[in-house]
């Protein structure tokens, strides 16, 4: 059976060129070997590298379109980079019929890169308000010695005496059917039509280097732990010089010592003496914005939530500002010495709360007595 190419990279039959390449590019940003080392992971991620070149090429996908399977006895690419089964509907019907099939001629030896993928760490105002990092980035560069080309200084690629120059050979062979023509790459220059004799020193004939270089990244306000900012061309220069991928910064929020984020939304938490509940007090808060007198008001019970508006984080790629929510929660002392125990004494009897409350009709209980006592009823 014909290997489902279209499904391998999660798109339809009439998907466009467009949509293929970017199934293609999101996949890899998540099976790639830098960055998924599960071994599935990197089987599926030759199945994708593999769908993706069958159905780049018009004449490939023109075959898996017919039914057929461009690369044969689902063989994909080969040591060297070579393909085999047949190249072109014009192969497949040489192949029952004779004839020296339509050729495909010689592909480019530069090759698309890949995306890469770096992690930035952020504090909350970082994320909150945007910031303007440097980064060092270590990928694949183009090559400076030979700017891609992949040969030694002052020598050039010859053609390839094998294919002459054809990117392809081929092979007759004789069935009950009659006379089989197949097309495969040329085992000696990969289907490039060039061969290189003196190899650039510096690259080994690749065409890029590995490098570690600087690189400014600007973050918007509002971004969240876990998304990504995309720089385009700025991720792995593909091999001979082929066209960069695109860099993804993975965006990391370290843990703050006060506020926690849902959001755009911050929530903090403060804690009360009982006498500061019951009797009001005023409270200094240190706010993303500098510091806040926030009013207590009195009777304020634990679980109380003050919400202070726009206080928050600016939303991304919108206006305004989330909120934040002062959780409240009232202490009760554990220990008392005995003038601190006489006076809550004197304060429950004046209360009548000397004995514990008994359940009222309609629910009201001992904390609900206790309540309603601190609210003044």
């Amino acid at each position: 059976m014909p290997t489902d190419y279209y499904g391998a990279l999660g798109v339809r039959p009439d998907a466009s060129n467009e949509e293929i390449k970017r199934a293609y590019r999101k996949l890899v940003r998540d099976l790639h070997p830098d960055v998924n080392p599960d071994p599935v992971a990197q089987e599926r991620f030759k199945q994708v590298a593999t769908a993706y070149e069958v159905l780049r090429d018009p004449q490939k996908r023109q075959i898996v379109d017919l039914g057929g399977d461009p690369l044969g006895n689902g063989g994909g690419p080969g040591a060297g980079g070579q393909y085999t089964g047949f190249g072109g509907f014009g192969d497949i019907m040489d192949a029952f019929f004779g004839g020296t099939g339509a050729s495909r001629g010689p592909r480019s030896r530069a090759r698309p890169g890949a995306d890469a993928l770096i992690r930035l760490d952020l504090d909350l105002v970082e994320t909150a308000f945007g910031a303007t990092k440097e980064l060092m980035v270590d990928t694949a560069v183009l090559c400076t010695a030979c700017t891609g080309a992949g040969t030694a200084p002052g020598t050039h690629p010859q053609t390839c005496t094998t294919c002459r120059g054809a990117g392809e050979v081929q092979s007759v062979q004789r069935s009950f059917l009659g006379q089989v023509i197949t097309k495969r790459a040329c085992p000696v220059c990969g289907g490039i039509g060039q061969v290189i004799p003196e190899p650039c020193p510096q690259c080994g004939g690749d065409g890029r280097v590995r490098s570690r270089r600087s690189l400014s990244v600007k973050v918007p306000a509002g971004v969240e732990d876990g998304m990504r900012i995309r720089l385009s061309g700025q991720g792995e220069i593909g091999l001979g010089g082929g066209p960069a991928g695109d860099l993804y910064v993975e965006i990391h929020e370290r843990d703050h010592d006060i506020f926690t984020r849902e959001g755009s939304d911050l929530h903090c938490r403060v804690s009360l003496p009982m006498t500061a509940a019951a009797l009001g007090t005023t409270l200094s808060l240190t706010t993303l914005d500098g510091d806040e007198e926030i009013e207590i008001r009195p009777g304020t019970q634990s679980g109380s939530v003050l919400t202070l508006r726009a206080a928050g984080v600016p939303k991304l790629r919108a206006t305004g500002r989330g909120h934040l929510y002062v959780h409240v929660e009232v202490l009760t002392p554990t220990r008392l010495d005995p003038e601190q125990e006489e006076i809550l004494r004197k304060l429950a009897a004046l209360r009548d709360e000397e004995r514990p409350v008994s359940t009222r009709a309609g629910g009201g209980g001992l904390f609900s007595r206790v309540r309603d006592a601190f609210n003044g009823r």
